[in-house]
């Protein structure tokens, strides 16, 4: 990944600065959840669950304690958020594999993930932009660009590729939990058959991600990376935003109920949409409906607060008013308040949205050049596109729904709230990077203190320590063979070296390849 809109973070560890602006807060992270190391929230069974009628306030702190008042709050309050949507609707998703092999030929990647004695193949057709790269990407739902307009991104050089849902389940429409994820993850299993499919089919989108991580020959930069899908694929593109910190930019094109459409609001509404009562129950686990089906308001969350999981990041959301089942009068107040977010973190220009009639899953010309503003902007670095966005036909009663005050997330020092935010130490990338073998990492000390070095793993289990002591000033290197402490090898995957010197940290991300 390149380092311009990189934010390196030790498995979550927020690393902004206490003024906290606009060009401070990271476009996109190296890791798929920077919150991994964030305290769980409390959940409460069904039946101590309060009600709500309001849309849930996604700054206040999940045990009511208060409201987030920093940019670095957000970090672990996005947390609470993804383990209550996992926890009450969705199912968790499976923590990255230690063992996934990948290869690459004739214009496909071949992803295998092994669990014990189970293995699941994945496919993925890459079609890349002539010329060296590197190229910022796209990942379609269904077809290389989704439904969008496949030239809006060859006409910028921007590589495609193409998820296959049939290799995580076939079965998209249907009221079945089963597939290759499935037989991967069996019942009884901890992600099996209580996963719904809109988590399933975000693991995996990660994996291809993974993928790409550790294919450095296909010269795709995948700090530049997309997601979209339209209808049942845009939820699965809004899933996949929200629950991989690494995907730069989101665009979910008409995803209905279930996707940004929030589920209070859509049973509210005095025509038939997608609510939760009618939504494909097996997209969500197996008990959300059977629970919340009528009681939407005792959720702990909604889903104004999944789209928010993308903040600081990008995101699109495109609906279409023409047909009354896609919710788009839910979307706009759902998307009002998501707004929100991005407006405390001081980067509203990263939220945009945009409600037009049409066929569905067919791009309006007027959502065209909405769509490529936040292309050249957030994957091309063009900070000149207007991605001020804001469209819909519906004044909907915002006071309603949204009785919470927005606070100033950006006016705070941080660095008192998360002592681990400190600037660059001089800890420089490792290099091979993906490595097989051997590889360096560089280091600098500006004065005598005590250092240590240590590698940990994507779970945050600390694996190796490279050095431990105290050290004068100067430039120092160390090799690491992909070894734990107690000399065994370990399996490929996504690693996260730490350097500390006093009180003050660095942290950068290394694959280990097989």
């Amino acid at each position: 990944m390149t380092t311009q809109t990189l934010l390196v973070a030790l498995l979550g560890a927020a690393c902004m600065t206490s003024s906290a602006v606009a060009q401070d807060i990271p476009l996109v992270y190296d890791i798929e959840n920077t919150g991994a190391d964030c305290p769980a929230p409390a959940l409460p069974g069904f039946r101590d669950l309060p009600v709500v009628e309001s849309l849930t306030d996604p700054f206040m702190w999940s045990d009511e304690s208060g409201r987030i008042t920093t940019v670095d709050d957000w970090r672990c309050r996005r947390a609470e958020i993804a383990t209550e949507i996992q926890y009450y609707e969705a199912g968790n998703k499976p923590a990255p594999p230690s063992d996934l092999e990948v290869s690459y030929a004739g214009g496909q990647l071949t992803i295998t993930v092994t669990e014990g004695e189970r293995s699941l193949t994945m496919t993925a057709p890459i079609n890349l932009p002539d010329g060296d790269g590197p190229f910022p990407a796209v990942i379609g739902v269904g077809s290389g660009t989704g439904s969008l307009p496949s030239d809006i991104f060859s006409s910028r050089n921007v590589a495609t590729v193409r998820f296959n849902v049939g290799d995580i389940s076939s079965d998209t429409h249907g009221g079945s939990r089963a597939g290759p994820y499935y037989d991967l993850y069996p019942e009884g299993t901890s992600y099996g058959a209580s996963v719904g499919k809109m988590t399933a089919w975000a693991w995996g989108i990660s994996r291809i991600i993974d993928a790409l991580e550790r294919t450095p020959e296909l010269n795709i930069d995948t700090s530049r990376l997309a997601v979209t899908g339209c209808s049942y694929a845009g939820k699965i593109s809004l899933f996949t935003g929200a629950m991989d910190e690494r995907v730069a930019l989101t665009i979910t094109q008409e995803p209905g109920g279930g996707g940004a459409a929030a589920w209070r609001v859509s049973d509210s509404l005095p025509y038939q949409v997608e609510d939760l009562n009618a939504t494909n129950g097996s997209w969500f686990s197996r008990t959300f409906v059977p629970l919340f089906g009528n009681v939407s308001d005792t959720l702990p969350f909604d889903h104004h607060e999944l789209s928010a999981m993308v903040a600081p990041r990008a995101l699109l959301v495109l609906n279409n008013p023409s047909v009354d089942w896609l919710a788009a009068e839910s979307a706009t107040v759902s998307n009002a308040a998501a707004h929100e977010v991005w407006t405390a973190l001081g980067v509203p220009d990263r939220f945009g949205y945009s409600i037009v009639g049409g066929n569905h899953c067919s791009l309006p010309a007027s959502q065209r050049p909405q769509v490529e503003a936040f292309v050249d902007k957030f994957l091309l670095g063009d900070t000149s596109a207007d991605t001020d966005i804001a469209v819909t036909p519906y004044t909907p009663d915002l006071g309603r729904w949204i009785p919470w005050e927005t606070p100033d997330l950006t006016a705070a020092t941080s660095s008192e709230a998360d002592p681990r935010a400190t600037p660059d130490l001089g800890l420089s990338q490792n290099y091979p990077n993906p490595f097989s073998g051997t590889t360096t990492i560089r280091y600098a000390v500006q004065q005598s203190a005590r250092v240590e070095l240590t590698v940990y793993d994507a779970l945050g289990q600390r694996v190796r320590t490279l050095v431990d002591g105290v050290e004068g000033a100067g430039e120092r290197t160390v090799e690491w063979s992909g070894d734990d402490d107690a000399g065994r090898r370990l399996s490929a995957g996504v690693y996260v070296y730490r350097l500390r010197v006093g009180d003050a940290e660095s942290t950068r991300r290394l694959v280990r390849l097989r």
